[in-house]
């Protein structure tokens, strides 16, 4: 979406220097940002799993 986009905003945990992270964990290339904003808070939310037994197992 972000090559096909006018404007890409992304909005970032932190900002790092140059190299600090891996190419290959890059989900957006650079070339195709236009703005950053660094997020002010953060919740994680963690997915919960709930296992019920199935009927008849």
């Amino acid at each position: 979406m972000a090559t096909a986009a006018h404007c890409t905003i992304a909005e970032v945990e932190e900002l790092v220097e140059p190299g600090q992270i891996d190419p290959d964990g890059v989900h957006t290339p650079g070339i195709y940002v236009k703005r950053i904003v660094r997020g002010a808070t953060y919740k994680k939310p963690i997915e919960q799993r709930t296992v019920r037994p199935r009927p008849g197992a």
